[in-house]
Protein backbone atom coordinates (compact mmCIF):
# COMPACT_ATOMS: atom_id res chain seq x y z
CA UNK A 1 0.00 0.00 0.00
CA UNK A 2 1.39 3.40 -0.92
CA UNK A 3 0.20 6.49 0.90
CA UNK A 4 1.22 10.12 1.07
CA UNK A 5 -0.01 10.05 4.68
CA UNK A 6 2.85 7.72 5.67
CA UNK A 7 2.96 4.62 7.77
CA UNK A 8 2.24 3.86 11.39
CA UNK A 9 5.97 4.41 11.95
CA UNK A 10 5.73 7.99 10.63
CA UNK A 11 2.66 8.71 12.72
CA UNK A 12 4.50 7.46 15.82
CA UNK A 13 7.43 9.82 15.13
CA UNK A 14 5.05 12.75 14.64
CA UNK A 15 3.28 11.85 17.91
CA UNK A 16 6.61 11.79 19.75
CA UNK A 17 7.44 15.25 18.39
CA UNK A 18 3.98 16.60 19.28
CA UNK A 19 4.16 15.29 22.86
CA UNK A 20 7.58 16.84 23.43
CA UNK A 21 9.61 13.63 23.36
CA UNK A 22 12.36 15.24 21.27
CA UNK A 23 15.01 12.60 22.03
CA UNK A 24 12.80 9.76 20.80
CA UNK A 25 11.78 11.79 17.76
CA UNK A 26 15.42 12.50 16.89
CA UNK A 27 16.39 8.85 17.23
CA UNK A 28 13.42 7.83 15.09
CA UNK A 29 14.40 10.41 12.49
CA UNK A 30 17.94 9.02 12.28
CA UNK A 31 16.48 5.57 11.68
CA UNK A 32 14.15 7.01 9.04
CA UNK A 33 17.11 8.62 7.27
CA UNK A 34 18.94 5.29 7.20
CA UNK A 35 15.87 3.54 5.81
CA UNK A 36 15.41 6.18 3.10
CA UNK A 37 19.08 5.92 2.10
CA UNK A 38 18.79 2.12 1.87
CA UNK A 39 15.61 2.53 -0.19
CA UNK A 40 17.47 4.61 -2.78
CA UNK A 41 20.17 1.95 -3.10
CA UNK A 42 17.91 -1.11 -2.99
CA UNK A 43 15.29 0.15 -5.42
CA UNK A 44 18.06 0.31 -8.04
CA UNK A 45 18.42 -3.49 -7.83
CA UNK A 46 16.59 -4.93 -10.86
CA UNK A 47 14.81 -7.63 -8.85
CA UNK A 48 13.35 -4.99 -6.49
CA UNK A 49 12.84 -2.28 -9.10
CA UNK A 50 10.80 -4.63 -11.28
CA UNK A 51 8.71 -5.85 -8.33
CA UNK A 52 9.96 -9.42 -8.73
CA UNK A 53 11.43 -9.80 -5.24
CA UNK A 54 9.03 -11.76 -3.07
CA UNK A 55 11.03 -10.92 0.07
CA UNK A 56 14.16 -9.13 1.24
CA UNK A 57 16.32 -11.12 3.67
CA UNK A 58 18.47 -9.05 5.99
CA UNK A 59 21.36 -9.52 8.37
CA UNK A 60 24.03 -7.36 9.97
CA UNK A 61 23.91 -5.00 12.91
CA UNK A 62 21.19 -2.75 11.50
CA UNK A 63 18.83 -5.68 11.14
CA UNK A 64 18.45 -5.82 14.94
CA UNK A 65 16.53 -2.53 14.76
CA UNK A 66 12.83 -3.34 14.39
CA UNK A 67 11.93 0.24 13.40
CA UNK A 68 14.50 0.21 10.59
CA UNK A 69 13.32 -3.18 9.31
CA UNK A 70 9.66 -2.08 9.30
CA UNK A 71 10.54 1.12 7.48
CA UNK A 72 12.48 -0.82 4.85
CA UNK A 73 9.50 -3.13 4.33
CA UNK A 74 7.23 -0.07 4.03
CA UNK A 75 9.45 1.82 1.60
CA UNK A 76 10.27 -1.17 -0.63
CA UNK A 77 6.76 -2.64 -0.38
CA UNK A 78 8.16 -6.14 0.08
CA UNK A 79 8.29 -8.25 3.25
CA UNK A 80 11.60 -8.10 5.11
CA UNK A 81 12.81 -11.26 6.82
CA UNK A 82 15.46 -11.13 9.52
CA UNK A 83 17.62 -14.16 10.15
CA UNK A 84 18.08 -15.57 13.63
CA UNK A 85 21.80 -15.05 13.00
CA UNK A 86 22.31 -11.37 12.27
CA UNK A 87 26.12 -11.23 12.16
CA UNK A 88 26.90 -13.40 9.16
CA UNK A 89 30.35 -12.33 7.94
CA UNK A 90 32.19 -14.98 9.97
CA UNK A 91 29.40 -17.47 9.31
CA UNK A 92 29.82 -16.99 5.56
CA UNK A 93 33.54 -17.66 5.83
CA UNK A 94 32.81 -20.78 7.86
CA UNK A 95 30.25 -21.96 5.31
CA UNK A 96 32.77 -21.54 2.48
CA UNK A 97 35.45 -23.40 4.44
CA UNK A 98 32.97 -26.15 5.25
CA UNK A 99 31.92 -26.38 1.61
CA UNK A 100 35.57 -26.67 0.56
CA UNK A 101 36.30 -29.40 3.11
CA UNK A 102 33.15 -31.42 2.54
CA UNK A 103 31.22 -30.49 5.70
CA UNK A 104 28.44 -29.30 3.36
CA UNK A 105 27.95 -30.82 -0.05
CA UNK A 106 26.19 -27.91 -1.78
CA UNK A 107 25.05 -24.31 -1.52
CA UNK A 108 21.49 -25.61 -1.22
CA UNK A 109 22.47 -27.53 1.92
CA UNK A 110 23.96 -24.34 3.39
CA UNK A 111 20.89 -22.30 2.41
CA UNK A 112 18.71 -24.81 4.26
CA UNK A 113 20.36 -23.79 7.55
CA UNK A 114 18.79 -20.30 7.37
CA UNK A 115 16.19 -19.68 10.09
CA UNK A 116 13.65 -16.87 10.38
CA UNK A 117 13.71 -14.63 13.43
CA UNK A 118 11.01 -12.16 12.37
CA UNK A 119 9.12 -11.11 9.25
CA UNK A 120 8.12 -7.45 8.70
CA UNK A 121 5.11 -7.02 6.42
CA UNK A 122 4.90 -3.80 4.38
CA UNK A 123 2.49 -1.11 5.50
CA UNK A 124 1.94 2.28 3.86
CA UNK A 125 4.99 3.75 2.15
CA UNK A 126 6.00 7.18 3.49
CA UNK A 127 6.28 9.07 0.19
CA UNK A 128 5.96 12.46 1.91
CA UNK A 129 8.73 11.61 4.38
CA UNK A 130 10.94 10.39 1.56
CA UNK A 131 10.36 13.62 -0.37
CA UNK A 132 11.32 15.66 2.73
CA UNK A 133 14.47 13.56 3.14
CA UNK A 134 15.39 14.04 -0.50
CA UNK A 135 14.95 17.83 -0.22
CA UNK A 136 17.11 17.87 2.93
CA UNK A 137 19.86 15.93 1.15
CA UNK A 138 19.77 18.39 -1.75
CA UNK A 139 19.95 21.39 0.61
CA UNK A 140 22.87 19.90 2.57
CA UNK A 141 25.10 19.45 -0.48
CA UNK A 142 26.47 23.00 -0.17
CA UNK A 143 27.29 22.84 3.55
CA UNK A 144 30.82 21.45 3.25
CA UNK A 145 32.15 23.38 0.27
CA UNK A 146 35.91 23.66 0.18
CA UNK A 147 37.07 27.25 0.80
CA UNK A 148 39.71 28.72 -1.50
CA UNK A 149 43.14 27.40 -0.56
CA UNK A 150 42.14 24.87 2.09
CA UNK A 151 39.94 22.03 3.25
CA UNK A 152 36.49 22.61 4.66
CA UNK A 153 36.57 22.88 8.45
CA UNK A 154 40.37 23.23 8.75
CA UNK A 155 40.53 27.00 8.85
CA UNK A 156 42.54 27.38 5.70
Amino acid sequence: MVSSQGSAVSRRVENQRATGNQTAARISNVVRLRAFAAFIILRAAPVLRDGAAPVLRVDGGGSANNLLMQMQADQLQVPVERSRVTETTALGAAFLAGLGTGVWSSLDEIAATWRLDRRFEPEARDDAGHARWHRAVERSKGWAREPAGGLAGTGG
